[in-house]
């Protein structure tokens, strides 16, 4: 069952709920403009997040608890393999890794807004992740000379940290 289809299950006082967590998500437009979010697209934010990390869809807003972002980040790409380590190693409990990747660009560019999610790490896990096969299903092999940007966040409980991001020419 899709977004739109639970939403319309839930009770008033549910969807008050996601209203209320809505008005503490502040995304920025194109202009650099705050908004708040509706309750449907937190309903929908949470539920995406907790979907990707195989948790299921949860119908009553949670508290708004943000997980600490991740410390460091060291991607490690070459034409046969894709790590990407971080700390704090191992995640806390319950925490996983969301890693985003860019398609391959020139080595010369040095800002990226096209980042898809390629990988989630088990709960807990420790460094590194290995993404390779996660990457070449959705970008393909990396080629030598290009360059990938990483973007890795912290998961809990529907939530995602703020993105740590880099990149690193394939080696």
């Amino acid at each position: 069952m899709g977004n739109s289809q639970l939403w319309r299950l839930l009770t008033a006082t549910q969807r008050e709920g996601w209203a209320a967590l809505g008005a503490q998500f502040i995304r920025y437009d194109s202009l650099g403009q705050a908004r708040d979010m509706t309750g449907f697209q937190a309903f929908c934010s949470v539920n995406n997040n907790n979907l990707a990390a195989g948790n299921t869809v949860v119908s009553d807003a949670p508290l708004m608890a943000l997980p600490a972002p991740i410390a460091t980040v060291t991607p490690t790409i070459t034409t046969a393999s894709f790590g990407v380590a971080y700390t704090a190693t191992p995640m806390p409990a319950g925490q996983r890794i969301f890693v985003s990747a860019s398609p391959m660009r020139s080595a010369g560019v040095s800002y990226e807004s096209d980042f898809r999610l390629i990988a989630v790490s088990a709960a807990a896990a420790a460094s590194p992740l290995n993404a390779l096969a996660a990457y070449q299903a959705r970008f393909g092999t990396p080629v030598v000379g290009s360059r990938i940007f990483v973007s890795v966040q912290a998961y809990a409980l529907g939530f995602l940290s703020t993105p740590l991001i880099t990149s690193q020419v394939v080696a």
